[in-house]
């Protein structure tokens, strides 16, 4: 806890960390209440639902060729700024949208605005890496985990709330304070100009297909050359997969299995139920980190979750599938944390927005896959165990494949991956 309140005392910090809260929740509580306001309208038919996630993850892989890149080129406090501001007009604009009820419309607005937040995590992340000390990583990771924790603890039941009160438009319209709130604290903050240009100034004229073409081979090359990062990144295919059946898999098995005439009150449970297994999973995560490897907790966190996610899919009883997803919970925030802790460390700044703007797109192109899947074979083809079942079995693959890699590379790599490129 010491160290949690001394890396507040970093005022760049404290502004950034509530930044990336309210613009975290500018995307939970819409998505959801539009999920919601889907299942509603559209009661016999879930693909709706899937094409909602389907919408936030497929723009990944329109934009990912250039999201590292202008990371790394242009100012990221711009960035972060400007992404905010723009996901703020786009909210109103999908407002509107949704009033037409052209249902085309409004997922090709989804459609932009999920595009556009997918700069703001890169040019963040490098800002972030620049404003702390190498020692603060693992904590700030912590500290990530437990926002992450919170909006699942609460994100998914504020969204349901909003929509039953408010509406989608009230749902809706506390999206866009919270991109409002998020941009005035980014414009506010005063960051020094190597962290916020680490490549030196440039301007979007300059971002010629040329220079993009170059800076994204050499952030393919910079991964390919340092087998401990490309290791890392392999498994995110996978978190793609899970994050891509998780979106879904349990409204649908409370809606079409466990609680087919109160899945919405349920859900809300499950959020909180869920979400209180990775906040527990969080502290214990946080408060050990420093006293095992990070790979023994990553594989650790990995296999447990894995195997909770497949063991919650063989009941008929509510309690007991709670308790089974409550236990899944509480080993992500491990896994999360030392991604989170490890990676800081072994990029060096200047790659840091083309590193990141690879991670992305490996798991929103394995989330839009699994959505795809889903939402094509569902329930025609495939059960709704069977999601379980692949989601929890991808955990337990990743854990064994880090097994097996990682400790090949881990050794002497670390500091050489900071130091090179």
């Amino acid at each position: 806890m010491k160290k949690i309140w001394l890396i507040f005392k970093n005022p760049l910090y404290t502004k950034l960390f509530f930044a990336n809260f309210t613009s975290q929740m500018g995307s939970v509580i819409g998505v959801t209440a539009f999920m919601f306001f889907l299942l509603d309208r559209f009661a016999n038919n879930p693909f709706y639902a899937s094409v909602t996630e389907l919408m936030y993850s497929l723009p990944t892989l329109a934009v990912f060729f250039f999201v590292g890149v202008m990371a790394d080129r242009m100012d990221r406090q711009q960035i972060a700024k400007n992404c905010d501001w723009i996901c703020l007009a786009l909210t109103v604009l999908l407002i509107a949208a949704i009033k037409t009820e052209v249902i085309a419309l409004v997922f090709a607005v989804l459609f932009l605005r999920s595009g556009v937040q997918k700069f703001f995590m890169p040019a963040q992340s490098g800002i972030l890496q620049g404003v702390l000390a190498k020692d603060d990583y693992t904590t700030a990771a912590g500290l990530n985990q437990m926002v992450s924790s919170l909006f699942m603890l609460v994100g998914n039941g504020f969204g349901i709330l909003f929509y039953w009160y408010l509406g989608i438009y009230g749902a809706l319209a506390v999206d866009a304070a919270s991109f409002l709130a998020s941009a005035l604290l980014i414009s506010s903050c005063k960051i020094p100009a190597p962290v916020r240009t680490p490549n030196g100034s440039h301007t979007i004229k300059d971002l010629d297909f040329k220079m993009v073409a170059r800076d994204f081979k050499e952030g393919m090359k910079y991964i390919l050359d340092h087998k401990l990062l490309l290791s890392l990144l392999s498994g995110f295919c996978f978190f793609g997969l899970v994050n891509g059946g998780f979106s879904v898999m349990p409204i649908f098995i409370l809606k079409y299995k466990l609680a087919p005439h109160h899945y919405e009150e349920y859900s809300i449970v499950l959020g909180i139920v869920f979400g209180s297994g990775v906040m527990a999973g969080s502290f214990a995560a946080s408060s050990i980190a420093a006293k095992f490897k990070l790979l023994t907790i990553l594989v650790a966190g990995l296999f447990v979750s894995g195997f909770f996610v497949v063991i919650s899919s063989f009941t008929d009883s509510i309690f007991w599938f709670f308790a089974a997803l409550f236990a899944a919970g509480l080993g992500l925030p491990f896994c999360n944390i030392a991604l989170g802790g490890w990676m800081p460390r072994i990029v060096d700044p200047k790659m840091m927005g083309r590193v990141q703007g690879w991670i992305t797109p490996l798991m929103m192109f394995a989330q839009s896959l699994m959505l795809g899947v889903i939402s094509v074979s569902f329930p025609a083809f495939l059960s709704i165990e069977g999601l379980f079942w692949i989601v929890g079995g991808a955990l337990m693959l990743v854990a064994l494949i880090y097994s097996y890699l990682l400790p090949k590379y881990e050794n002497g790599q670390q500091e050489a991956v900071r130091t090179a490129g």
